[in-house]
């Protein structure tokens, strides 16, 4: 049995703004380059894939809604342009090849598809569209319960805008069941305010509160992102939705004395690394057919890969996971900080050193040492 070796590049930062999926379409022409290499591989089924990769978005690929030049060069290499003249498959944070930090959420469809939730992060109503694709049906937002009730938090007046995509309902009848934070909030204010309203009454905006430890049935808390930074376009890293979470447990601890119990995805979550790892298994099959002669492809700790630029996220996961990783210097680490907190497998200057060494390291090597 022929054996494989697999590279896995695997991102978790969301892409929520139009530019930014935008920038990251034009440096793949996505949809059709996908469909030209599943149709070119399509007789490979029944054989081992010999690399594949999930990008991160944000420090690697991209910085802000510009493209990394090195990125252009590195999946063109990817798409054929390289020793064995193949297309080497890639996965992207794009709308038909979802690899997000929330999108892990779907697997809790089952558990609140026909309950009331509340979906933090992004901008307007985006979030509940997501949700409700998820399958979440009856997804609010903090939006919702501000034009339900100004006086939640009367330091913002909503907008016309605002106002029109906020959904009605009566939130003192509107039993909140779980907290999805999907994506970096807009509004931390409202949003710290509301998520303490929401747990301290047990789900019932305005309720009598109840302290945690005597609650029945206390609120579901899920944070989809740990990463206190990210970077953008700026010339320093920008707070994440890990700094959201600091800031809403610290008020939280000041009011009740304690933080409150969380449920944590994203990178470096082992759930997370495991549901990539899913994703990517299922595209490797679109692409190749039968896989059965890829064992254990994703147990072994010399065939899956991380490409990324965040050390204490990415890094870190990527270790307790197993995989191989590459570090880049084009995003939130900054090597004049010193090394790493956590060491990477290799570290290299951007993504078209990371994957000319992948393909070096897991084509090139083999075949001269047979």
């Amino acid at each position: 049995m022929q054996s494989s070796r697999l590279g896995l590049y695997y991102s978790c930062k969301p892409l929520s703004q139009p530019s930014r999926f935008a920038a990251a379409a034009r440096l793949t022409g996505f949809s059709t380059r996908f469909s030209e290499t599943r149709r070119s591989n399509a007789t490979t089924s029944g054989r081992s894939p010999p690399l594949a990769f999930v990008f991160d978005i944000d420090g690697v690929l991209l910085r802000g809604p510009n493209v990394l030049p090195e990125a252009r060069r590195a999946l063109n290499i990817l798409d054929g342009n390289n020793a064995f003249r193949k297309k080497i498959p890639y996965i992207l944070i794009l709308p038909s090849q979802y690899v997000q930090a929330h999108t892990i959420l779907k697997t809790l469809t089952h558990k609140y598809a026909g309950k009331s939730v509340l979906v933090l992060g992004g901008s307007l109503d985006k979030v509940r569209e997501v949700a409700k694709g998820y399958g979440f049906e009856k997804a609010y937002t903090t939006l919702d319960v501000l034009a339900w009730n100004p006086s939640i938090w009367p330091f913002h007046t909503l907008t016309d805008t605002e106002r029109n995509v906020a959904q009605p309902a009566d939130f003192s009848q509107t039993p909140i069941e779980a907290i999805f934070v999907f994506h970096d909030p807009r509004n931390w204010a409202l949003d710290v305010q509301v998520v303490c309203d929401v747990i301290q009454s047990e789900g019932i905006i305005g309720g009598p509160h109840i302290h945690v430890k005597d609650q029945r049935k206390p609120v579901e808390l899920i944070f989809c992102n740990p990463d206190l930074i990210w970077r953008s376009n700026f010339d320093r890293p920008r707070l994440g939705q890990g700094a959201f979470k600091v800031a809403f447990q610290a008020v939280f601890k000041a009011l009740t004395g304690t933080e409150y119990p969380h449920v944590q995805y994203g990178k470096p979550t082992k759930a997370t690394y495991e549901f990539a790892e899913q994703i990517l298994k299922g595209r490797i099959e679109e692409l190749y057919g039968n896989v059965q002669d890829i064992p254990n492809v994703f147990h072994d700790a010399d065939d899956s890969f991380l490409n990324a630029d965040n050390p204490e996220s990415d890094i870190a996961g990527a270790n307790t996971a197993k995989w191989s990783s590459v570090l880049v210097n084009t995003g939130v680490f900054d090597p004049a900080q010193g090394p790493p907190t956590h060491p990477p497998t290799y570290h290299a200057e951007n993504v078209e050193e990371a994957v000319k060494w992948a393909i070096e390291r897991e084509m090139l090597l083999p075949r001269r040492l047979k």
